[in-house]
């Protein structure tokens, strides 16, 4: 009897210790300047390959040195570099029944090589967009059909072709360079048919780009090649046109509120210091334009070594469900999210599945390369995404924000984590992507 309760004073006193540690380790102040650092007009956006973003990764890298935290294995600091390659148009002649067409009105896609000619004799020839259809539906066909191809737009879809040559540019590996079969699907705006020949001539300058996520540890005791990883993306939107004097795509929520709470569970369980776990702290780049990032990480790991993956996206304002609440995408893939709950009992806060099905966000975000590979990888959100006014708008600011509820879900995380981290817990895998 004397036993069982000096066994529950134990339990509460470190209950209480723990809470009060918490309270001294994560707060407002230091959660606050975190989000407002990353959110500010200083970091330009975050988009990927700007220098917004380069600053953006200095002062994540500032904040993981302060909090002490370790590089990754082999690494002599905490950037994760990677490569891609851009494409960079240098010119695009498009010549129709021998007049030349203006060059603000083209657009190409898929074109993978520093140079590429084509006209009707050696191409897949011309086609013809269908006004009454939706432009993006008829876009994503063509621009995974690898052909050499001619397209002419209505001009009744000039805004969605301007939207879409403001996103040129894109980025491939190094394998995806020159293929074996070059294609290149050319959009030609205002022009109806061709009535006997068309030739298209292209060159591009192809640029080497460095990306890099920002990554630390906290080396386990006991176990520690099991890995349990906290993450959130640190990219966002950079600068757009601008509306009402504000062209700067600030992202607070999205996803410097993510971003802020890896770092603040950082600083915590670094001062905790009892992870029998090692502890991976990754803010990923590339997630808006393709989850490069993630990829990267979950590739350089063997994903029988991660036990689970805490990846944090939008916590800045209240969920469905009220205060004090958060969901978890895929939560029927594993007990992950059970685990967590029961860590919580006796709090306010609740964990609850994700009630967004159709938005499909459990392979949205940068926990879905590791879960692919049957990792209890897991998104924690607030986000009402099917209202959310501000989601991917230049109005998600810092002012937008509420505070208190990205303080509460933290804490929530880092207690309901407790079991986990101590080796105490192992969620069950989830199902590989071909073995369901």
């Amino acid at each position: 009897m004397k036993k069982t309760l000096y066994t529950l004073f134990l339990a509460f006193a470190v209950s209480v210790a723990s809470a009060q540690d918490i309270n001294k380790i994560i707060t407002k102040d230091y959660v606050d300047h975190l989000i407002k650092t990353l959110s500010s007009d200083e970091m330009q956006g975050r988009r990927t390959f700007t220098p917004g973003i380069d600053k953006a990764a200095s002062f994540i890298e500032g904040e993981f040195k302060q909090i002490g935290l370790k590089p990754l294995e082999g690494a002599s600091g905490y950037r994760q570099t990677f490569y891609k390659y851009q494409f960079k148009p240098v010119s695009a002649k498009v010549t129709i029944d021998g007049q030349v067409v203006p060059a603000e009105n083209i657009v190409v896609v898929g074109h993978n090589n520093e140079q590429l000619s084509f006209d009707q004799t050696n191409s897949d020839g011309f086609i013809k967009l269908d006004p009454s259809k939706d432009f993006i539906t008829q876009y994503r066909g063509l621009a995974r059909s690898g052909k050499k191809q001619l397209v002419l737009v209505n001009i009744n879809f000039v805004d969605a072709f301007n939207r879409l040559k403001g996103q040129v540019g894109r980025a491939v590996d190094e394998k995806d360079l020159n293929p074996a079969k070059p294609g290149a699907i050319v959009f030609v705006l205002d022009k109806d048919t061709v009535a006997k020949d068309f030739k298209v001539e292209l060159k591009n300058e192809i640029v080497k780009m460095p990306l890099f996520n920002v990554a630390g540890i906290i080396p386990g005791k006991s176990k520690a090649k099991e890995l349990v990883i906290f993450s959130g993306h640190y990219d966002h939107m950079g600068i757009v046109k601008a509306k009402d004097g504000d062209s700067i795509m600030n992202g607070a929520d999205d996803d410097a509120s993510g971003t802020s709470a890896m770092i603040a569970l950082a600083k915590y369980y670094k001062k905790l210091n009892n992870n029998e776990r090692t502890l991976i702290f990754v803010a990923f780049t590339a997630e808006e334009i393709g989850g490069f990032g993630a990829r990267y990480f979950s590739q350089q790991l063997n994903p029988d070594d991660v036990v689970a993956m805490f990846n944090i996206e939008m916590i800045g304002k209240d969920s469905k469900f009220g205060k004090n609440t958060a969901f978890i995408t895929g939560y029927d893939k594993s007990d992950f999210g059970q685990i967590l709950q029961k860590n919580l009992a006796g709090t306010e806060f609740t964990f609850h599945p994700d009630p967004y099905i159709k938005e499909n966000l459990f392979y949205r975000s940068d926990n879905a390369t590791l879960a692919a590979l049957g990792v209890p990888a897991h998104t924690i959100s607030t986000d009402k995404i099917d209202v959310d006014p501000y989601y991917h708008q230049l109005t998600d600011e810092y002012k937008t924000l509420d505070v208190e509820n990205i303080l509460s879900t933290i804490k929530a995380i880092a207690k309901s984590a407790v079991s986990i981290v101590k080796g105490i817990d192992t969620p069950t895998r989830i199902p590989k992507l071909g073995q369901r």
